[in-house]
């Protein structure tokens, strides 16, 4: 029996390049999408595995993007769809970011049901703000996860601000592919993946050169100087590579279809991550600021964010916050000219 071939959008992703480690460890065939031959070229070549290839998809946006192809892979059984735009500095919210993000996804399941139907599990990477308001998220009394969804207007989203219209963008781009399920009924089953912040090193060194936003927060850490202020952010995080795990066991779980699946391990803050470096390098112990070191146990009293499909679906420990942070800045001051 040949294995298993899966189709992953926006591959040269931070996550989705975990997540496509991952498959080829576990022995499936994985087909990905890149904006450009430019950036398969280079995944490939990082990757160096013969079951892996890639299609060039330019433009999500339009429909039809992925019919071609879509068509020129049969074998393909379940899909990833892992790409969406990120970014906080659109000159028009609706058109630069909440547009294509809904059309994105639709058009990928217009593609599946239309030239597709050998796809059976379709997995969304959708995030932790269609579930709450990121304000909501921050605050460790807020009770919600994948039952709830963020309480923000199409209307507040175009006119808000950068974060609004990320907010708007993951909620109304989730909610475009529970719809379409329910309207037109394909032959797909649906899992949609709701991460909270992200952190943890990069698939491969290269990924360092350009870090995306979340991988970035952490990065930010050692640009401080010691007469600075610990920075005061707190909200819940996951690491990458159980975010890729959440991915995999999306599809590989017959219980995860129809749900939704937010995958966090706990809660962060600027200052237990900057106490975690302190005592991890102690090269930058005296370079870093000191702020007010906190308990390692200073989370446990808090509301925890609901869950349960993830965790029953995932099936792991997920890695704490400890050595992801300690992997994320070690790999970063290991390649560092």
């Amino acid at each position: 029996m040949s294995a298993q071939t899966v189709f992953i959008s926006g591959a040269n992703g931070y996550i989705a390049q975990h997540t496509v480690v991952q498959l080829l460890k576990k022995g499936y065939n994985v087909v990905g999408q890149v904006r450009s031959a430019a950036k398969g070229d280079a995944l490939a070549k990082d990757l160096k595995n013969s079951h892996f290839s890639y299609e060039v998809v330019e433009v999500l946006e339009q429909e039809g993007a992925f019919d071609e192809a879509l068509t020129k892979h049969p074998e393909v059984t379940v899909f990833l769809h892992t790409a969406s735009p990120a970014t906080f500095s659109a000159e028009d919210n609706e058109r630069d970011v909440i547009i294509p993000a809904v059309n994105g996804t639709k058009n990928v399941l217009k593609s599946i049901k239309k030239v597709a139907p050998q796809i059976k599990k379709v997995i969304v990477t959708s995030s932790a703000v269609a579930a709450g308001d990121i304000n909501e998220l921050e605050d460790p009394k807020f009770v919600g996860g994948e039952d709830t969804w963020n309480p923000i207007t199409y209307e507040e989203a175009v006119k808000g601000d950068p974060v609004a219209a990320y907010q708007g963008s993951k909620k109304f781009a989730e909610l475009a592919a529970w719809d379409f399920v329910k309207a037109e009924k394909p032959n797909f089953k649906l899992t949609t993946v709701l991460p909270v912040y992200v952190f943890g090193p990069q698939a491969f060194v290269s990924g360092l050169k350009s870090l995306n936003l979340t991988a970035q927060v952490v990065a930010n850490i050692l640009d401080l100087k010691r007469d600075d202020a610990v920075p005061a952010m707190e909200n819940s995080f996951a690491d990458v590579r159980d975010i890729a795990l959440g991915h995999i066991a999306a599809f590989e779980n017959d219980t995860a279809a129809g749900k939704r699946l937010l995958i966090t391990s706990g809660r962060f803050n600027f200052q237990r991550i900057v106490d975690i470096v302190r005592e991890s390098f102690p090269k930058l112990a005296d370079k870093l600021p000191v702020g007010t070191p906190a308990s390692k146990n200073i989370f446990d009293h808090y509301n925890k964010l609901n869950d349960s499909n993830a965790r029953e679906v995932v099936g792991i420990e997920y890695i704490p916050l400890e050595k992801t942070i300690v992997d994320h800045i070690g790999q970063i001051l290991e390649n560092r000219n």
